[in-house]
């Protein structure tokens, strides 16, 4: 469970609402049928996708293997078939370090239940739930607040 610190950094000044836990269970799902978002979005073709191997090495790792109404869905070339690992491991992209991210939700994703990463809310919903509830409750004035127009 985060702290008040590390709550505070992770939905203030980082702008996230989920954090990552667990850990990596090695079965190589993640580097398969997977979408990649860049700047303009969700690559949706393959003449974008050759046009963006020239700007960033990790491009270069990945092959279409799909098209859907998303866009165009990627396998990493670097997943050894038979024993599920990275074959460049110690090297790996920093997009690949730092899976799962946030960003996977927002383009439509999930975990798959037995992956060995979880992704907890920062603030969990019983706050939420009671700001939302604090909020919504008309304030009670003291009978002096009341007659004076005097706010808390």
């Amino acid at each position: 469970m985060l702290n008040k610190f590390q709550k505070f950094f992770y939905s203030k000044i980082l702008g996230r609402k989920y954090y990552r836990t667990g850990h990596c269970l090695g079965c190589g799902r993640c580097c398969k049928k997977i979408y990649v978002k860049h700047a303009k979005g969700i690559i949706q073709d393959e003449k974008e996708f050759e046009n963006l191997k020239y700007q960033h090495r990790f491009y270069t790792y990945l092959k279409v293997i799909d098209k859907d109404e998303t866009g165009l869905v990627f396998e990493c070339t670097n997943l050894d078939p038979e024993t599920h690992k990275c074959k460049i491991h110690k090297t790996r992209p920093g997009i690949c370090r730092r899976y799962p991210q946030e960003e996977l939700f927002s383009m439509g994703g999930a975990l798959s239940e037995d992956c060995g990463y979880k992704m907890e809310p920062i603030i969990p919903f019983s706050e939420v739930f009671l700001t939302i509830q604090k909020k919504s409750q008309p304030e009670k004035k003291s009978f002096f607040q009341k007659l004076f127009k005097i706010s808390k």
